[in-house]
């Protein structure tokens, strides 16, 4: 685990001249080389007209049972009227991607087509495993975020191919109607990748959702997250360190708030029921998102779909790589306008039709069965620390899970079918949003606890009494929220395939570097 020769114990973080050599690579002083960063000037978007384009809908693909072609290509894409095209790379040729729509049951292929360019137009940094000088600069792997698939068409981060290459995925979708997405994962650049424009929506529908009689058609409406920094030619800026041989900062937030893919869009809607699927697909920002006026409205599912009963909410937290679905209701708003903020920043502007109009949609008191996993079910507790090194300045240099980097052999193996207790040991400053392909999980509780104890002889002393999750989280999860100073407890069964997959911080510079962990099912 830890090496107990941190220069401070009750540190959260560890001096990466302390650190036991794990696989390569040297500690990297990275501020006593520094180069200045040539900063280009950047946008300021409180300065732009807000609520002048209407929000963009993404196409929606269907099988008709013949393979999906989707291809990824350099496009450009105008994100606010008074702005001029910016270059991003797309699925389909529209950021985000098209909207996939799947049935629960029925098999999906989807052919993944790399024509990118070959070379790349943000900074790669090859110090970073996965992304050395002698790689390829352009690859990539589509990875369905929440899909339950076999290993080779899960997106494995090492699985990546180069443009003029495709791949056909085969999506069994054998699990409940959820909100799930699409999103490039290859090893050392899918930040780079993502940051680009490389994620879309993967809606999968099921019979028992579809006969609950919840807004549908023009009222099921996706809302894509994201946060960029633009240049003032409105082109992306992704921050560098200032050190030219190893550009990799440790998050990227920007002030350029875009929701499927435009600045401060508008959406007209009737005086009625409308369903949002929110995705967050920001590299490292969260969203704390609500109603201007603090009006009420419903969360009726998170990452894998619906929770067992409608909870109503004034606002949600969500991480990277999470989804919350809610219900808005404009009956009592007619011919008025409404916002929905950040804390208080504008995110986009409903406005609201004059007028009554006769809605049959409902949103029922039960909405399906979410039976609680016993905790004598797991055959097996894991404690798996989450780690942040520090260099010689106290800067994050590296970023790691149970101690251990990407290739190192596989710790993690749990049997197919078995059922286990991942207990995440937050050992940094940050919460972590972590995500484990292939499965679904539930929250046990949250639970403060002495890191300096823990880092002087792996020892677990709480603190403080356990926290059971949130009402928002309590059906099934693939992205957990795990806190700063606590232990994270999510009870896991592996169902699904044998094979190797990952599991990972989702703010995606943790992940490339190098939060990020192979584990592998294990035949029964």
């Amino acid at each position: 685990m830890l090496g107990a020769g941190a220069a401070s114990l009750r540190l959260r973080a560890h001096d990466m001249h302390a650190m036991p050599k794990m696989g390569g690579g040297s500690a990297l002083c990275k501020h006593l080389v520094a180069d200045q960063p040539n900063v280009p000037r950047l946008l300021d978007p409180s300065q732009l007209k807000p609520f002048v384009d209407a929000l963009p809908l993404p196409p929606v693909l269907r099988s008709d049972g013949k393979p999906l072609r989707v291809d990824m290509h350099e496009t450009e894409q105008r994100l606010h009227r008074d702005l001029p095209p910016t270059r991003v790379w797309t699925y389909g040729g529209c950021m985000p991607g098209p909207t996939i729509e799947a049935q629960s049951g029925k098999e999906l292929r989807i052919d993944w087509r790399n024509a990118l360019p070959s070379k790349h137009f943000l900074p790669i940094d090859h110090r970073i495993h996965g992304a050395e000088k002698d790689k390829p600069e352009v690859r990539a792997i589509v990875h369905v975020h929440g899909g339950c698939v076999p290993t080779a068409s899960d997106g494995y981060p090492d699985d990546w191919y180069v443009p003029g290459q495709s791949r056909l995925h085969t999506y069994p979708n054998k699990q409940d109607a959820a909100t799930l997405w699409y999103h490039d994962h290859a090893m050392g650049i899918n930040r780079l990748n993502i940051y680009a424009g490389m994620f879309g929506n993967y809606i999968l529908r099921d019979t028992h959702e579809h006969a609950l009689n919840l807004p549908q058609g023009e009222q099921e409406i996706p809302l894509t997250l994201s946060d960029r920094l633009l240049t003032t030619d409105a082109q992306l800026y992704y921050p560098v360190s200032g050190n030219s041989e190893a550009p990799w900062v440790s998050e990227v937030f920007g002030n350029a708030m875009l929701v499927n893919g435009a600045l401060l869009p508008y959406l007209d809607v009737q005086p009625r029921r409308y369903r949002f699927r929110v995705l967050n697909a920001s590299n490292a920002r969260f969203f704390n998102l609500k109603l201007r006026d603090g009006r009420p409205f419903l969360q009726i599912g998170s990452d894998q779909g619906l929770l067992a009963a409608p909870v109503t909410q004034h606002s949600v937290f969500i991480a990277p790589g999470e989804r919350v679905d809610i219900v808005i209701d404009f009956a009592s708003l007619a011919g008025q306008q409404i916002e929905l903020i950040n804390d208080a920043l504008p995110i986009m502007q409903f406005r609201v039709a004059s007028g009554r109009v006769r809605d049959s949609s409902v949103v029922p008191a039960v909405l399906r069965d979410v039976p609680r996993t016993p905790e004598s079910a797991a055959m097996q507790q894991r404690m798996l620390t989450l780690d942040s090194y520090q260099d010689c300045v106290a800067e994050p240099m590296l970023m790691l899970l149970a101690g251990k980097r990407w290739h190192e052999p596989v710790t993690e193996k749990p049997v197919l079918g078995s059922t286990e207790i991942w207990n995440l040991i937050n050992l940094t400053d940050d919460s972590h949003p972590i995500h484990l392909h292939l499965v679904r999980f539930q929250i046990l509780d949250r639970r403060p606890f002495d890191a300096g104890e823990w880092m002087d002889a792996q020892t677990v002393r709480y603190t403080g009494l356990a926290q059971a999750p949130s009402v928002g989280e309590a059906g099934w999860k693939d992205v957990v929220q795990a806190w700063p100073g606590m232990i994270t407890r999510i009870i896991v069964r592996f169902d699904g395939y044998p094979g190797r997959y990952a599991w990972h911080c989702h703010l995606l510079e943790h992940e490339a570097n190098e939060m990020m962990r192979p584990f592998e099912v294990m035949p029964a």
